[in-house]
């Protein structure tokens, strides 16, 4: 059976640095960090008490007052992201076979707000059980996927992968297999979280992975700097269109990029801590090369995982020079979770978007707030410190992983 290719043709965001994908871009080539206090809830007693939110942000801009207060932020977060998405891809939706249209979704946390806000509430009464009818449709994870088939109709395979971090990457690979093997021609994928409450930090802080730089937020997210203290928590959602070429070319459609590979594995080591030689990273990277027929010399940029752990950062570059051997020297990195924070579940989705955008403009966008390189890091090779830089880009890995082992890593390729 002849595998079908798959290419991008519509784009949607909603992050920290931007509104929009045009906006996340910009913010993006900039160097533009979305680190601030938190507005949220109030953090005065927290350690932690800043993050990445999404700004500027009404609900009922795009979506009705009554469906507003029946989804929790992570799916509002979607549902826009998706909707900037499928109008940029031109789609006609009177004229498509919305049977072979699927909505393939990753969140890692889901509803995180409304269970919160029940429990809390719940806990504060006489122990009468009032809870609101919508309680178990808000939080579910997969419900946004839902929603986004219901608002166009699209009835093809629907699902959400739940993968911690690497959800939404978890969640375009099976997307790009869904279409390569014909179960369907058009995909809605990507990711969203919204995991900035007091339950979110608080926990997250209390397995010290969050970085508590106070007095310095929009410094605070650092990846390979020697002070990297850990990650910065962030939100919002990133939706990317997934078509068979030959049906997108049928259409006219534009073409973003071709995801050509991916991969998936697993530490099988600890909880929340990555293998110290990076076993698992070094298998996914390897997987998602054999998948896509790439030799490892055709890779021109590395989106990294980098969440500015102590932990993390070395182990994914270590993993990274055992692959690349020589040609790592050759290679762009850099971890645009220095901007953005951590999205959680959904950082696959905003970062493939930077890492196809990198691909259309030719641009690598930087890792700010590099104050002093870690010196574990080899020196020589270019972590794209600080500052955007300009190259030819022909094909860039994007690399997630998530707490439990689980590492995704996809290929996108410049369409010949």
């Amino acid at each position: 059976m002849a595998l079908k290719r798959v290419v991008v043709t519509g784009i949607g965001a909603l992050t920290p640095i931007g509104n929009t994908a045009p906006e996340y871009w910009e913010g993006l080539k900039s160097g533009k960090s979305g680190s601030a206090a938190i507005t949220r809830f109030n953090a005065e007693k927290f350690k932690t008490r800043f993050a990445c939110e999404v700004k500027n942000f009404n609900p009922e801009d795009f979506i009705d007052r009554k469906e507003v207060k029946r989804l929790d932020p992570f799916s509002q977060f979607g549902l826009v992201a998706a909707d900037e998405a499928v109008k940029d891809s031109g789609i006609d939706l009177e004229k498509i076979d919305k049977d072979g249209v699927g909505v393939i979704w990753g969140s890692g946390i889901g509803g995180i707000n409304v269970f919160q806000e029940e429990v809390m509430n719940f806990a504060k009464g006489d122990g009468t059980p009032r809870f609101n009818p919508f309680f178990i449709p808000k939080m579910i994870v997969d419900i946004v996927a839902g929603h986004i088939s219901m608002k166009y109709g699209f009835r093809g395979p629907n699902f959400v992968t739940v993968s911690a971090c690497a959800s939404a990457s978890n969640a375009i690979v099976d997307a790009y297999n869904y279409i390569r093997l014909g179960k369907a021609n058009i995909i809605v994928s990507g990711g969203s979280e919204a995991a900035i409450t007091e339950a979110g930090i608080g926990g997250f802080s209390a397995m010290k992975a969050l970085s508590e730089r106070n007095d310095s937020p929009e410094t605070a997210s650092r990846p390979f700097d020697v002070d990297r203290d850990g990650f910065v928590m962030g939100e919002g959602a990133a939706a990317l269109i997934l078509e068979e070429y030959e049906h997108a070319k049928a259409r006219g459609a534009k073409i973003y990029a071709e995801i050509v590979g991916g991969g998936m594995s697993a530490d099988a080591h600890h909880l929340t801590a990555p293998h110290p030689e990076g076993l698992g990273v070094i298998a996914v990277m390897k997987s998602a090369l054999s998948d896509s027929n790439t030799h490892l010399e055709e890779i021109d940029y590395i989106n990294v995982h980098g969440t500015s752990t102590p932990l993390g950062d070395i182990a994914e570059i270590t993993a990274i020079q055992k692959v690349f051997g020589e040609h790592a020297y050759k290679l762009n990195i850099s971890s645009t979770k220095s901007m953005t924070g951590h999205l959680l579940g959904a950082a696959g989705a905003i970062e493939a978007v930077a890492s196809i955008f990198a691909l259309c403009h030719q641009i690598v966008p930087p890792t700010i707030n590099n104050f002093n390189r870690d010196e574990r890091i080899d020196p020589k090779l270019n972590l794209t410190l600080n500052k955007a830089q300009g190259r030819n880009i022909r094909v860039v890995v994007s690399n997630t992983f998530g707490f439990g082992g689980h590492n995704c890593s996809i290929i996108f390729k410049k369409l010949d």
